[in-house]
């Protein structure tokens, strides 16, 4: 079985893209003295994994990489030499060997917060609970594969679960989305909400990844 790393992503690191994501693991291993399994072929080059690429902007603290340990250390000894040479805003929590496939990760909690500098406008909760609550809500999402650049996917079944919470000037989305197979990007519930009421577009949207979860609603590792 494959090894896992367990990490978040915040701060300055939320803007790395997933390519040179997987290009700074693939470094901090060589510099932390970590050696791992490689690639076969003309072209070796060290095999680093990551679940569920996360958009370009978004935090998490859930974040999985799988690659194969070589070098004769403990799991707690790579965790501990990577966060010495990882830049900021990337850290392991945990490295562990994989148990489960990751064909079981079915869920993902984000927390969706909606910001307004001159304070929230009263109805977006209502809006946005009226939208989350109807029977379908198609949008389009962009599709290399179809002729007209996109295809319309029905949300509602995607959204497992959720909740909000307001402030004067901030409304919090706390809502479970499907994770894969298909997956749901939560850019396409703020898309639909502005689109319902475009007088309650945000000065600022944030996304956080907060955990992984099964089928059954149970944490992922």
């Amino acid at each position: 079985m494959p090894e896992r790393l367990l990490f978040s992503k915040s701060q300055r690191a939320r803007y790395i893209s997933h390519l040179d994501l997987m290009r700074t693991f693939q470094r901090a291993f060589l510099r932390a003295g970590v050696t791992i399994r490689h690639t076969e072929g003309y072209n070796p080059h060290p095999f680093v994994s990551v679940a569920l690429p996360i958009s370009v902007g978004y935090s998490s603290e859930c974040e999985i990489l799988e690659f194969g340990l070589v070098s004769p250390l403990s799991l707690d000894e790579v965790a501990w030499r990577l966060n010495h040479v990882l830049p900021e805003g990337l850290w392991v929590r945990s490295c562990y060997t994989a148990e489960r496939p990751l064909s079981e990760l079915k869920a993902i909690n984000y927390i969706v917060n909606f910001e307004y500098e001159d304070g929230r406008p009263l109805d977006t909760e209502a809006t946005l609970t009226s939208l989350l609550r109807r029977k379908s809500l198609v949008v389009k999402k962009k599709s290399n594969k179809s002729k007209k650049g996109y295809t319309e996917v029905d949300i509602i079944p995607l959204i497992y679960r959720w909740s909000t919470e307001c402030q004067s000037d901030s409304m919090t989305l706390d809502v479970e989305l499907s994770a894969q197979n298909p997956g749901l990007n939560p850019v396409y519930i703020r898309n639909a909400f502005v689109d319902e009421n475009p007088a309650f577009v945000p000065d600022l949207v944030t996304y956080h990844r907060r955990e992984i979860l099964d089928a059954n609603g149970r944490i992922f590792r």
